[in-house]
């Protein structure tokens, strides 16, 4: 069942003007100030939609039965798991609602919170100013520091800095790694955005390429899965990727996206959210990567 779907045909029927009676990104918020149809929260049914790729290790992915409290894929066949769906489960059950995933691309993620396709988007995506035009943002539910990783056998392993990188390197298309982080390595021989988190880690384990940028949870568990990885951290030094204060926390900042204007959506997830502290996500993260299973 698509039920946002299903709502925004509904609303087009009563209304004759889908876009503005189901919430489009023109909507200010979901109360009925100044006397406009109030926003649905899209949780009214008690069911919560989101969506996430399912091949984003430790953050989501896909296996084949509900071990390890996974939950299954309404969309497809399979059984989605990982951190997301931890914290889906937490927000979930906090606030009486059932949970439904959807498996989507990447790129229709956030097109799809965007027509109410989806409720959220729970899918490591990170708080950046440019989502923020189009989406809003519960959170942070995570933190996580740029890296990069590369084979331990490479001459880029004792790299203490991204001056000392070298070679041919990638990162996963739509994101800060590849259009922000990578341009910043002089003489980084960028090639084609990997489309998926697994096609960046298999670039990298082929010898396709000979270093990734990502995100340090995404590392992590790509080492956990690729025993030849190591990660190179260099955080807090002269030699890290440099951004204002600004557009690091915006990226190192994780968050979970609504439409614009759904407040009560939104406000319902900060609620759990806000009583949870880092090492409250760092233990969860510790559990997503200590079951993700091998090759993820």
């Amino acid at each position: 069942m698509m039920k946002k779907r299903l709502f925004a045909l509904t609303c087009a029927a009563l209304m004759g003007l889908s876009l503005t009676a189901c919430g489009n990104g023109n909507t200010p918020s979901s109360t009925d100030e100044g006397g406009e149809t109030p926003m649905a929260s899209g949780v009214e049914d008690g069911v919560l939609t989101i969506a996430m790729e399912c091949a984003y290790a430790p953050y989501n992915w896909l296996q084949d039965d509900d071990s390890n409290g996974a939950v299954a894929i309404a969309n497809g066949t399979g059984y989605a798991n990982g951190y997301d769906v931890m914290m889906a489960k937490k927000i979930c059950e906090a606030n009486g609602w059932e949970l439904e995933i959807y498996q989507a691309d990447w790129g229709s993620l956030v097109p799809g919170v965007q027509s109410g396709t989806y409720d959220a988007v729970i899918a490591g995506q990170s708080m950046t100013a440019d989502r923020s035009k189009q989406v809003d943002f519960a959170g942070p539910y995570y933190y996580a520091t740029m890296v990069c990783v590369t084979k331990a056998d490479s001459p880029n392993a004792s790299a203490t800095s991204i001056s000392e990188l070298s070679g041919t390197c990638t990162a996963q298309e739509s994101t800060i790694w590849y259009d922000a982080c990578l341009p910043q390595i002089e003489g980084a021989q960028i090639q084609t955005a990997a489309e998926s988190a697994p096609a960046m880690l298999m670039a990298l384990e082929t010898g396709t390429v000979d270093f990734i940028c990502t995100d340090m949870p995404t590392a992590r568990g790509a080492v956990a899965a690729y025993p030849d990885l190591v990660i190179l951290d260099f955080s807090g030094t002269d030699g890290d990727f440099q951004f204002s204060e600004e557009e690091r926390a915006e990226n190192v900042n994780i968050g979970i996206s609504v439409r614009k204007g759904n407040t009560v959506l939104k406000d319902a997830i900060d609620g759990v959210l806000s009583t949870m502290t880092s090492d409250d996500f760092d233990a969860m993260m510790d559990e997503a990567i200590a079951i993700q299973p091998v090759g993820e």
